[in-house]
């Protein structure tokens, strides 16, 4: 079962790389804030490196406008996350969460077997919206789709 919206979302421990590899809970994430997370199957693929995470970037100033923190997570390490930023040119302040053994993907019930491609498991492509880590806005994406993840759907998805 996937997490869902009134859901609370689940603790878990993701990695982000600052001055080295530095866990972060969840909560430390999600409590007391507005956040949007969305994430993506692979850091440094072709729709989630030409579409998911560009859009984000350039849609950031809209949403700390509206108050609202953007996180991106996918199944990979802090090493990879934190260069695919660095390329990406991912602002000051949005989160590049590593979730490197799909721990908090395999909690929100949205981890996508990808053995098949040789990626083995991943997150599936999804945003949701949070206010103080219940979920207010849920966008699953079909298999091989794009489009109500992107952030402008979420800019138009968010009525606060």
């Amino acid at each position: 079962m996937s997490i869902d919206v009134g859901h609370t979302l689940p603790h878990a421990r993701l990695n982000l790389l600052r001055d080295g590899i530095e866990p972060v809970d969840t909560q430390e994430v999600f409590a007391g804030r507005k956040v949007v997370l969305f994430a993506v199957p692979g850091a440094f693929t072709p729709t989630c490196s030409a579409k998911h995470l560009p859009g984000f970037v350039q849609a950031h100033d809209q949403f700390k406008a509206r108050g609202i923190d953007v996180a991106c997570l996918s199944v990979n390490d802090a090493f990879v996350m934190a260069a695919w930023g660095k390329s990406q040119n991912v602002p000051e302040g949005m989160w590049m969460l590593a979730d490197g053994n799909a721990e908090f993907t395999r909690a929100l019930g949205l981890e996508l077997d990808a053995t098949g491609f040789g990626m083995g498991l991943r997150a599936k492509r999804f945003a949701l919206y949070a206010d103080d880590g219940v979920v207010k806005h849920l966008a699953i994406e079909p298999p091989g789709e794009f489009g109500i993840s992107s952030a402008q759907a979420m800019l138009e998805a968010i009525n606060d």
